[in-house]
């Protein structure tokens, strides 16, 4: 029997990512101005997380098999430490400044990788009988963390300051690390897994070139030699990283099975609705913290922020429930579309009814419900249509590309708000032009999952060959 207190360690562990990447969405207008940066620079203590937690929860994941799990995440958990200590330092010396806060928003990231590393624990020591409640109340804990995360952060930062935020969270992380290193078992030995460090590198790097260079457009302009140095350097470094994975035995990730199979839908679908969720959020952000000479913009505090993301953490959680529920009855493939559209509808409202709180709030809980739908779903379909040996695998690099689709979302919106406002400051035009480029995302999606849909297909053997 697995002792007590495990359960609650586990559910710490997996709720700590959540709590920690919240520390960036709902500060980084107030991040802006303290620093005295422009808000597309303090938008990369957001995106720096997403794509640390993008590129190490594989290679985390690869280094954590069975006898070293419990190192690993007692590990990650000491980067996460040091990096909100790091950021808490870079708030407080004005000397260290906004790359070194960066640097240490990107060891948190290290956080969000942990959420599998407990999952894989609880499917190894839980009886069958609770292993799928376990998991379940394991799933939401990233969504409930972030609910419990964004009025505390926000509140800590009102009451102590934005450096009281981050010290907040050495508080959480280091409880987390130090329940962990008493109540996770050691798994038993198993021949390490081979680990392609060069295919992480390759595949940051691309990634934070790219994003880089488009962040950079708002200032150096999309035909400046340092903007196209940095997309080219960006797209090379990515391309090979896809000969690359292509050509191993033992890829990083499996592109084949994750885009040359009817895991292609979901996959493409996870990509496109993480862009699309943070684009949500980080515009929410920015209309609630922001009020212009003009006088647009709703002018609250960074708690009022903070509070508004709970009804949309409460409704995802509320979202997964009924789309699993629904699912039972309904092809999963259906339900998914629905989920997006729904999300699609608070962004167009937002779009168009954004002068009172109250908007917000039907925004967030509108938002809400659909991307818990949305991300409840795409696992229940992954697990149709890979086969049962590479479930694992699958489900992992779903999760990659919910990150990467958060950090595209993150750097891309902020990008395209300043760029149609014509300048550093947010205005509601360019509010209104990033939030119907946000819908656009949804649109796509939708198309997407309704084109792959069409060859969706169960694995070789049908139906029963997976088990029940």
């Amino acid at each position: 029997m697995p002792p007590p207190k495990l359960l609650p360690t586990l559910l710490l562990l997996t709720t700590v990512g959540g709590i920690v990447s919240s520390l960036g969405a709902s500060l980084v207008p107030r991040i802006a101005r303290e620093l005295d940066v422009p808000l597309t620079s303090a938008q990369w203590t957001l995106t720096a997380t997403m794509i640390a937690a993008a590129v190490s929860t594989p290679l985390i994941g690869r280094y954590a098999v069975a006898h070293r799990r419990r190192t690993m995440i007692v590990t990650g958990l000491g980067v996460v430490i040091a990096g909100t200590v790091l950021s808490a330092l870079a708030i407080e010396i004005s000397a260290l400044g906004l790359p070194v806060l960066i640097a240490g928003r990107a060891a948190q990231g290290i956080g969000m990788a942990m959420a599998p590393l407990a999952m894989a624990v609880a499917r190894d020591v839980f009886p069958p009988e609770r292993v799928s409640s376990v998991m379940a109340v394991l799933s939401v804990g990233m969504v409930a963390g972030a609910g419990v995360g964004y009025p505390l952060a926000a509140l800590v930062a009102q009451v102590g300051g934005l450096a009281a935020a981050f010290w907040f969270g050495t508080i959480i992380s280091l409880l987390t690390l130090m329940l962990s290193a008493r109540y996770v078992p050691p798994a038993p030995f198993a021949a390490p897994a081979p680990v392609n460090v060069t295919d992480a590198l390759l595949l940051g790097a691309g990634t934070v070139a790219l994003l880089l260079g488009v962040s950079r457009t708002t200032s150096w302009g999309w035909d400046d030699p340092r903007t196209i140095t940095l997309l080219a350097t960006g797209s090379a470094a990515v391309a090979l990283w896809v000969r690359v994975s292509l050509a191993r035995a033992n890829p990083l990730v499996d592109l084949r099975l994750a885009f040359t199979t009817a895991a292609a839908g979901p996959n493409i679908a996870g990509l496109l609705a993480g862009a699309g969720m943070y684009m949500g959020l980080t515009l929410l952000m920015v209309l609630v913290q922001t009020r212009t000479a003009e006088g647009w913009g709703l002018g609250s505090s960074v708690l009022v922020a903070g509070l508004l993301l709970v009804p949309y953490s409460v409704m995802s959680v509320l979202g997964s429930r009924v789309s699993l529920l629904v699912g039972r009855y309904v092809d999963p493939a259906r339900v998914l579309p629905f989920g997006c559209a729904i999300y699609l509808i608070s962004t167009v409202f937002l779009a168009f009814r954004h002068d009172r709180i109250w908007h917000a709030v039907v925004a967030m809980v509108v938002a809400g419900l659909g991307s818990g739908g949305t991300f409840a779903t795409l696992p229940v379909l992954l697990v149709r249509v890979v086969p049962v040996a590479e479930t694992s695998s699958a489900l992992a690099f779903n999760q990659v590309l919910r990150y990467f689709g958060f950090a595209v979302g993150s750097a891309l919106v902020v990008t395209v708000l300043t760029l149609a406002s014509g300048g550093p400051t947010p205005t509601e035009r360019g509010f209104v032009v990033a939030s119907l480029l946000n819908a656009a995302v949804w649109v796509v999606a939708i198309a997407a999952i309704c084109g792959f849909g069409r060859r969706a297909r169960l694995p070789p053997g049908g139906p029963d060959s997976r088990p029940g």
